[in-house]
């Protein structure tokens, strides 16, 4: 069931707020039926205001990474998959993050990048950014994933240019080292996209607490798109899509099943708070 939510009032009182979607699905191995489903919530979402709709990592396929080498993509040639989002984001007049996009290396075939992508309603990349922190971890009764066997980390911060401000991106298992936030936050992000893949394990415990402290110490939104369910007998993610305001609330949440929430992100409010708590700018080096 498709849910959403928006704020009318904020849209009345502020007309610079840009209306944000976070995407929620369930992707397996079957990229068209994950690019289909992706493509009717972007649509609903968009037809009911979104001006940025966000998909979550991997949202293309997830599954072993044989199958996913099939289906890799330079972004500088593009292939099926980039092509298909880059014509979703013009026929919907929207921008478009591709959470996380599985982008070849052309030197190093058997490994891939995981890439958040940003389109703008042109369907022009604006921005790419590969994950810099891979997910390796061996939890007891839980989640054993060892990333960087088939994926190459990034090495920059990246932020993209959008109309309601600086945008930083990250994706997934970034969100458990917070000096890549104050990094975007000290490059000007007034908000900051985690597309995630987060296992239901690790989601229960820390998902929220790990968002809403990522806002309250950037003083950012943050733009949170995940998957849900189970995607094999091994493997689930923990879903709870939100969106979190630069006081740390959270101010949409989808928390099971296919959908997407919509929210305002207002630069205003950011900059508000930044003027009433100025914990950003009364950080002193330590030594």
């Amino acid at each position: 069931m498709t849910e959403h939510h928006s704020d009318s009032t904020d849209i009345q009182s502020a007309p610079a707020v840009t209306q944000v979607a976070v995407v929620q699905h369930n992707a397996g191995i079957d990229v068209e039926a994950n690019l289909s489903k992706l493509e009717l919530l972007s649509s609903q979402a968009a037809s009911e205001g979104a001006q940025l709709v966000s998909w979550p990592e991997a949202f293309a396929y997830l599954g072993r990474h044989d199958g996913k080498k099939e289906i890799l993509e330079t972004l500088e040639d593009g292939g099926p998959i980039l092509k298909r989002c880059q014509d979703l984001a013009r026929k919907l007049n929207c921008q478009l993050l591709l959470g996380g996009f599985h982008e070849a290396i052309p030197e190093d075939p058997d490994r891939c990048y995981n890439t958040s992508v940003y389109l703008d309603e042109s369907g022009s990349i604006r921005a790419s950014y590969r994950k810099i922190h891979l997910f390796d971890v061996s939890i007891p009764n839980g989640p054993q994933l060892m990333e960087s066997r088939q994926t190459a980390p990034g090495e920059k911060a990246v932020c993209v240019e959008t109309p309601m401000g600086r945008v930083g991106l990250t994706i997934c298992y970034d969100v458990r080292f917070p000096a890549l936030y104050q990094r975007l936050a000290a490059m000007g992000a007034v908000a900051m996209t985690v597309p995630s893949a987060f296992t239901a394990t690790t989601g229960a415990a820390h998902w929220h607490t790990l968002l809403r402290a990522r806002a309250i110490e950037t003083q950012s939104y943050v733009i949170a798109p995940a998957q849900h369910g189970a995607h094999s007998a091994n493997r689930a993610s923990f879903g709870h899509s939100l969106i979190v305001d630069p006081w740390g609330k959270v101010i949409a949440e989808l928390p099971e099943g296919d959908g997407y929430v919509i929210a305002g992100v207002d630069s205003d409010e950011v900059h508000r708070i930044r003027r009433e708590v100025p914990s950003l700018a009364n950080q002193r080096p330590i030594g």
